[in-house]
């Protein structure tokens, strides 16, 4: 929801982002992070059985393209977004309805012309499950209704008392609508309410059709038929830019890579690895990750000490469940000349990894769409995936005839595939043309959010007649 509205803005489109006012949120003119004007709204909403004041931050981003911030302090002024020292807030169903709510009653106020409400996951999909089931929206009962879905995994399921508490209809509580397993879930509820369906990879929608990989809502999903549509997330070449990126000392591009080996000359002293010949020599083998059982650290913790055995070093920045963070550290320790582990996030050094290594692992057990292969791509970085979801969809794997290749995949989730697939990525390392040959693959890709928006398009225009017909009726 960065980069999207941006593209769309290239096209022509008009947006408006509302998103909640978190505690660490800056918005600018307000944060001081610089002069930007910020229009402010005031109000009362009725939400779950109270009258609560709401502010909307306005920001103006140029004159298509809107940001609004939802300020309830009783509710986003948290430490953490949705839960807090791993614990989920108990109140998180009322404080995602009302940023459902909040968005809604902007939109009918300030937008009555509005052609498309766009959801995203569980916590927007109330907005569609109330304009599909309330009057109170005035004219956007003919906007049309788009969820994208980020993660199925993430559902937003809660107690069937949910349902009164926060106002709603018991029309919601329907098997057809959001009634799950005796229980109320807000994701399925958006699915169904919404005109058209969207995940973020086309391979990731063909899986999430599948009972091993729907999470109980496949059968919702193959209902949709063909108002449900896979479109691969872009990422945002302005950020990710070896030629111009700021957190960067030393900048590349395909046609002089000296900044490359700068990165990675620096990458390994950040880190503490020796910086000689040998190592320079030594493909670099990246990582940065959530470090959960979904991005493959069941592989990654089984294998160390079979990677760590290979001829090349491993940097590993990230931060997630305990275990494995205490495994990188115990393999850190025991081999210090070729392994580093970060825990914890750090920007500068996420960039810097994605600058620095040869090589970028990313052996997720699934990935909706994924977007660190594609940073790899465009810093010459190669990435080792396995083949699910985006990771299918962006990455060519190598084979001595695959002129398009830009990278090493793998389909089988164990960790003799995860090391034997690396082992060969480093054998071909030591191969420069080749090597090359990949790098240039995919540095020279299109990775931009121009395609996708353009396909979001068409999802919005198909969106749009739908809702225009139901307002005719």
């Amino acid at each position: 929801m960065g980069a999207l509205p941006g593209a769309l803005e290239d096209l022509g489109h008009d947006t408006t982002t509302v998103l909640p006012r978190y505690r660490h949120t800056q918005i600018p003119g307000l944060s001081g992070v610089d002069g930007t004007a910020v229009a402010k709204r005031t109000g009362r909403l009725r939400q779950a059985g109270r009258d609560r004041d709401v502010t909307w931050h306005i920001l103006t981003i140029s004159p298509r393209r809107h940001v609004v911030f939802v300020d309830v302090p009783e509710y986003f002024d948290r430490g953490g977004l949705y839960t807090e020292r791993g614990v989920d807030y108990p109140d998180n169903a009322a404080r995602f309805d009302m940023l459902a709510v909040a968005a809604l009653e902007y939109a009918r106020a300030e937008i009555p012309d509005c052609d498309v409400v766009h959801a995203h996951d569980w916590q927007g999909s109330l907005a569609l499950a109330r304009l599909a089931t309330e009057t109170r929206w005035g004219t956007l009962h003919r906007a049309g209704r788009v969820l994208t879905i980020h993660n199925l995994f993430y559902q937003g399921v809660f107690p069937r008392e949910t349902v009164p508490a926060l106002g709603l209809p018991w029309d919601v509580f329907r098997m057809d609508i959001g009634e799950f397993w005796s229980q109320f879930n807000f994701l399925k509820a958006g699915i169904n309410t919404a005109d058209f369906v969207t995940t973020v990879s086309p391979t990731y929608a063909e899986e999430t059709l599948t009972p091993a990989m729907g999470v109980g809502l496949d059968g919702v999903l193959r209902s949709r038929g063909d108002r449900y549509v896979g479109i691969l997330n872009g990422i945002d070449t302005s950020v990710w830019n070896p030629e111009t990126d700021p957190y960067l000392t030393s900048h590349f591009s395909l046609d002089d890579l000296s900044g490359k080996a700068a990165c990675k000359r620096e990458l390994l002293a950040e880190c503490g690895l020796p910086q000689g010949d040998d190592a320079m020599e030594r493909p670099l083998v990246g990582l940065v990750s959530r470090l959960v059982a979904q991005k493959g650290l069941e592989q990654i913790q089984k294998a160390g000490r079979d990677l760590v055995s290979l001829d090349a070093g491993f940097i590993f920045l990230g931060e997630g469940d305990a275990k494995y963070e205490d495994a990188l550290r115990r393999l850190a320790a025991a081999h210090p000349s070729r392994v580093a582990a970060r825990i914890g996030f750090n920007e500068r050094l996420a960039h810097l990894v994605e600058a620095g290594a040869d090589i970028f692992l990313m052996p997720s057990e699934f990935e909706p769409c994924g977007l660190n292969q594609m940073y790899s791509l465009r810093y010459g970085t190669v990435p080792i995936v396995r083949a699910v979801g985006g990771l299918h969809d962006t990455i060519q794997p190598y084979t001595a005839r695959a002129q398009y290749a830009n990278g090493f995949k793998f389909r089988d989730g164990s960790a003799d595939a995860l090391v034997r697939i690396t082992q060969q990525a480093i054998r071909l390392y030591h191969n420069p043309a080749a090597w090359r040959k990949l790098m240039q693959n995919g540095m020279t890709a299109d990775h931009s959010w121009r395609a996708s928006a353009l396909e979001y398009g068409k999802v919005y225009r198909r969106a749009r007649a739908v809702g225009s017909a139901r307002g005719a009726a």
